[in-house]
């Protein structure tokens, strides 16, 4: 199985710990998530984030209805965490979260580890623009809600 990254990096002006509290709300995904996925939270609110945490949602990836669930297998407050697929789209997706205080704000590093069904050529070609893409407007959207 081969294995592909993805790394972004993104300072914003806000302290780590409201940073960290709002990216482990996992209802403000949804905020952060493009709209042609149509992204919907199915685990009922609350959800107290926390080691052995599952959460699941629904989107559309290129048009197709996907039921993705996420597990949470690290959570250090307020300077990372970690939630892996156990269910969706991907052969191996682990997120990590971090959160990093500089003198003037925080910043905050996805790093992405996954493994796509159907080899390279689906990875260049789909999986590696569509990921890039979803970052893109994460990284904007970021800017516009709390940056």
């Amino acid at each position: 199985m081969k294995i592909f990254y993805l790394k972004t990096e993104q300072k914003i002006e806000k302290p780590q710990d409201e940073l960290f509290s709002f990216f482990s709300d996992a209802y403000n995904l949804a905020e952060i998530t493009p709209p042609w996925l149509d992204f919907q939270m199915l685990t009922p609110a609350p959800i107290e984030m926390k080691v052995g945490t599952l959460i699941d949602y629904r989107l559309k990836l290129r048009g197709v209805p996907i039921r993705w669930q996420s597990e949470i297998t690290d959570w250090s407050p307020p300077h990372t965490f970690t939630d892996q697929q156990r269910r969706g789209p991907y052969r191996r997706w682990i997120h990590t979260h971090t959160f990093v205080p500089v003198s003037d704000g925080t910043l905050v590093r996805d790093e992405v580890e996954y493994a796509v069904f159907g080899g390279r050529l689906i990875q260049k070609f789909l999986v590696a623009p569509d990921i890039e893409k979803i970052f893109a407007y994460r990284t904007a959207k970021l800017k516009e809600l709390i940056g």
